[in-house]
């Protein structure tokens, strides 16, 4: 490439050069879009280095041939090329002075069409200038911190030394200033750095630096700094170096830009200032408190400080000239009446005297205008410290600075990830979930944010975190993100799938450690109950070696008391958060195959064993199983005093086993994606085939053939009646007390998932009606009912009064169960047929209505009354 531009150095009058593969790329990227085809960022980088490559050359040639004079540089101004303009603090003369001693130099051919790419096509928001100007700012003030590390003398002496930003926004003249004491430019600098698109400072810097040390700069392509054009037609850039004078370089994105001297001197001392004349379509951007947004947004970390320049109405006194004028005139008036008397008190006199000496001046207050620098980024990144060198305060306070949230978060887990990409990382889980947490599951997330070197990045994925841990808050922050030129993305989906395994597997290890504490503090509880009640026993029992170690219980006690307090805080902590993200966890059984084990672990739900308000985990009831007990048992429903009283717990309970309770909507959607949990199967109360696991089995095996046998006959006669309703009558295994149980096959549709789709206003009526296939009848051959229906239907099959019976039995039996009676109409009239023959009224009963002869001859009476009023008015009159 350099023998090429030193083949091909053209003179002011042939500045083109024409290269048939480069302008092939050249219109391969216009015509791309290169936010979202990343390879073509690439291909951008290459072209726009290859365009520096031979501005080099350019410039060399230009400043050895030194032909631009004044008149020139004027006839070029007026051409629509650069010149120095107004802004800034520079005067006529200096003006003047820099267009006749200053050096113009050229961009490379067509870098106006190059610049348009940058300005339109490379950033996808204008406000992007503010962060990378910023971040160019911090570059160089790293820069001289990194030097003075072998000679503090670099950073000077008093206000010189001091490592900050400061911006300034002038509404009157339309210009933004952003000032840095960082390293600054030579005029070499200058050229080499701003008038090679692509030719990054920070990256030359790190090369030379590679060797001696680590450094930590953001700067990567060099491009960053003409993002200005973005809100500005015309930038200058004010500089002082400490191995050369205070120059100034001027452009307006278009052919050329202009380097001088400044005649004002070194007024900077050290450091760089850019002054950008805003478009009329960025003026927004003149408003402090964008500006101020801004800063939060995308620089709020950045390790220097940096200051606003913001105005302010305050009230302040000042003297009341008009009322010490108005007093003043009040006292001559009075002495002048004092002169008239004849009889004058002297020691009146003197006391007024008195009087006047000690008076005040009279004040007012005003509101006047006030103009302070103002410190923004006044919180730190935590991140990049120690987890040990950081207080829960400062965790507190960096999570409600983050999230604008009032409530301190419910956990935290602060962790530094190496492997193939390093990144530092603080995450954390909210008291509360937010009010449109689940709304927003289909949306991309912003509950992270993403920086690179403290620089913010995005807030916007798809896939950093799965949806179901979208409540998590939190930052990732890495020196070596593979982004595209714009910094606005990363450029493999690759490293994002590895954050993402590392983000996920952090997060979980915090809800992990949350649910830990829980189980050991109800362990502690439930060990300590066993205790009392021990105590309580040996006391009953008349033992007095209980009360002699009385004293030295009650010692311990005080001891382990605030260990009671940690385990009582470790339960209300997890109840806090699962009660506000148990069902994005449930969320995350369904979708995350991968993960599904350490969610199971983290759920919770009432039983036939827990009292009110209390829960529990798969992990304890696996533990409190009885012997024998193979599987984990469940029933869907609405809510527990629903499913407590429910016919289909009546053989667990009385075996003692304990029965989960699952009443959230979606908790039978997860137990689906769930077949088992540490080699226990989870088995569905309502449906067929419930299986016990012990040699129980066995002997029921002997009674239902027995029981099938006897009621073969009834069995038959039933499902005859039952043919549209039920597939099957078979004898039960888990009814005690109830005649009839109502149960679904293994992979249809239960009553509460029936309820739930039904209530879905977008789903498919025909995949409804394939799932919820035929039900299962379960009869219990004990019950005085069968028994005594079995009977009836041997003696009248045919009887119309037992059918009735059987139909109210099998109607009883769906509400029962929880689903819906097809035929309601029915059901009432059999129902009032019950009601009839339990009251003992007869079918030839009727209703007796009210006598209408009444009423009428009380309406006759009533108009034979008004009649009769008529009649006497008339003979009155």
């Amino acid at each position: 490439v350099s023998s090429l531009a030193t083949s091909h150095r053209p003179s002011r009058t042939n500045s083109l050069i024409h290269i048939s593969p480069l302008k092939k790329l050249y219109a391969l990227i216009i015509m791309a879009d290169i936010r979202i085809v990343p390879v073509l960022s690439a291909c951008l980088v290459v072209f726009v280095i290859l365009q520096g490559a031979f501005l080099s050359g350019v410039h060399c040639d230009a400043a050895a041939a030194a032909d631009s004079t004044a008149a020139g540089d004027l006839g070029a101004a007026k051409s629509g090329t650069a010149s120095l303009s107004s802004y800034g603090e520079f005067s006529e003369d200096d003006r003047k002075l820099m267009e006749e001693t200053g050096t113009k130099q050229e961009f490379q051919a067509e870098v106006g069409r190059l610049m348009d790419i940058i300005i339109n096509s490379l950033y996808s928001k204008k406000e992007i200038f503010l962060r990378e100007l910023i971040s160019n700012a911090s570059d160089a003030l790293d820069k001289i911190r990194f030097l003075s590390l072998t000679d503090p003398n670099v950073l000077g002496e008093g206000d010189q030394a001091k490592l900050e930003i400061r911006i300034e926004a002038d509404k009157k003249a339309g210009t933004i200033t952003i000032t840095d004491t960082g390293i600054g430019m030579t005029k070499a600098d200058l050229v080499n750095n701003l008038g090679t698109i692509a030719k990054s400072g920070t990256s030359s810097f790190l090369e030379k630096m590679s060797k001696e040390g680590d450094m930590n700069l953001i700067g990567q392509f060099g491009v960053g700094f003409y993002s200005v054009y973005l809100i500005a037609d015309h930038v200058t850039v004010v500089t002082k170096n400490n191995d050369d004078d205070q120059h100034v370089w001027v452009s307006s994105a278009d052919a050329s830009f202009t380097v001088s001297k400044d005649p004002r001197g070194n007024t900077l001392k050290r450091g760089t200032s850019i002054i950008m004349k805003v478009k009329e379509d960025a003026t927004e951007f003149l408003e402090t408190d964008q500006i101020k947004t801004l800063i939060k947004r995308y620089s709020e970390f950045i390790n220097f400080p940096i200051f606003l320049k913001v105005t302010k109405e305050e009230e302040v006194e000042v003297p009341d000239d008009e009322a010490d004028t108005k007093e003043e005139k009040k006292d001559e008036e009075k002495k002048d009446d004092e002169k008239k008397e004849d009889d004058v008190d002297v020691s009146d006199v003197d006391e007024e005297e008195d009087d006047k000496k000690e008076s005040k001046p009279k004040t007012k207050k005003v509101k006047q205008t006030k103009s302070e620098w103002e410190l923004i980024n006044d919180t730190k990144a935590i991140w990049v410290r120690s987890p040990s060198d950081v207080k829960d305060e400062e965790y507190d306070n960096f999570f409600k600075s983050l999230t604008k949230e009032f409530d301190s978060p419910l956990d935290k887990i602060h962790f530094t990830a190496e492997g193939e990409i390093q990144f530092r990382s603080i995450l954390f889980i909210p008291k509360k979930a937010p009010s449109d947490l689940y709304d927003k599951l289909q949306s991309k997330q912003n509950n992270l944010r993403l920086y690179v070197r403290r620089v913010f990045i995005s807030d916007e994925f798809d896939d950093l975190m799965p949806r179901y841990l979208s409540f998590i808050r939190g930052v990732v922050d890495s020196e070596d993100l593979p982004l595209n030129v714009s910094r606005e993305m990363l450029q493999q989906s690759r490293v994002l799938k590895v954050i993402k395994k590392k983000l996920v597997s952090k997060a979980l290890d915090m809800m992990k450690k949350l649910a830990e504490s829980e189980e050991k503090a109800i362990e502690a509880e439930e060990e300590e109950e066993k205790e009392e009640e021990e105590k309580a026993k040996a006391e009953a029992s008349g033992k007095k070696e209980e009360e002699e170690k009385k004293d030295e219980k009650e010692e311990e006690s005080d001891e382990e008391e605030g260990e009671e307090e940690d385990g009582e805080a470790a339960i209300k902590r997890y109840k806090e958060f699962f009660d506000a993200f148990g069902k994005t966890i449930k969320l995350g059984i369904i979708e995350d195959t991968k993960n599904r084990k350490k969610l199971a672990k983290l759920l919770r739900f009432e039983s036939t064993h827990t009292k009110d308000g209390e829960t529990v985990s798969l992990a304890r009831y696996v533990k409190r199983m009885k012997d024998g007990q193979k599987h984990i048992y469940y029933i869907a429903g609405e809510n527990k005093k629903d499913l407590e009283n429910s016919p289909f717990l009546e053989k667990l309970k009385k075996r003692g086993y304990e029965v989960l309770f699952m009443t959230d909507p979606i908790d039978e959607y997860a137990v689906q994606h769930m077949d088992e949990y540490e080699d226990h199967k989870l088995m569905n109360a309502t449906k067929e085939d419930l299986k016990f696991g012990d040699k129980d089995d066995k002997k029921w095996k002997k009674r239902r053939d027995k029981a099938k046998e006897d009621l073969k006959d009834f069995i038959d006669w039933y499902k005859k009646i039952l043919s549209d309703k039920v597939e099957k009558i078979v004898i039960s295994n888990r009814l005690t007390t109830s005649p009839t149980a109502i149960v679904t096959g293994t992979y249809g549709y239960t009553a509460n998932m029936e309820r739930l789709m039904k209530a879905q206003a977008l789903n498919d009526p025909s995949r409804y009606n394939f799932m919820a296939s035929k039900k299962t009848l379960e009869i219990n051959p004990y019950h005085p009912i069968i028994v005594e229906l079995a009977k009836k239907s041997k003696d009248n099959a045919d009887d119309d009064s037992t059918k009735e019976l059987a139909f109210v039995l099998y109607d009883s039996s769906l509400i029962t169960a929880g689903f819906d009676i097809d035929d309601q109409a029915s059901f009432s009239t059999r129902m009032m047929k019950m009601l009839r023959k339990g009251l003992d009224i007869g079918d030839e009963a009727k209703i007796e209505e009210e006598a209408e002869e009444e009423d009428s001859s009380e309406d006759d009476k009533e108009e034979a009354d008004k009649d009769g009023d008529k009649k006497e008015s008339k003979d009155e009159l």
